[in-house]
């Protein structure tokens, strides 16, 4: 499945543009596991190295990382850059099911 694919879901999807690199995209990881594992299959979380990936990040104007995009049917909700805490985005989620 595709990127573009994958953010045409009906339920939202978290996608985590991060690098290696990263310091904060390192806090990340673990903030989204348990989110992954609190939420289950009402939310599906994808990582995007933007090393890897340049032409996403600059599809959706990723300035600096970790950048967090909420897509629901293949439009973006929600964008922060930074780390948030899983309360924050579990709330987020909440809003967008």
């Amino acid at each position: 499945m595709t990127f573009n694919e994958m953010i045409q879901s009906d339920k939202p999807v978290l996608v985590d543009f991060f690098a290696e690199w990263c310091g904060p995209c390192k806090m990340m990881s673990p903030i989204l596991k348990e989110v992954k594992d609190s939420l289950g299959d009402e939310v599906t979380i994808i990582k995007v190295d933007v090393d890897k990936n340049p032409q996403a990040a600059a599809a959706y104007q990723v300035q600096g990382v970790p950048t967090l995009i909420v897509f629901k049917n293949g439009q973006p909700l929600w964008r922060q850059s930074g780390v948030v805490p899983k309360a924050g985005l579990i709330n987020i989620f909440q809003q967008f099911k």
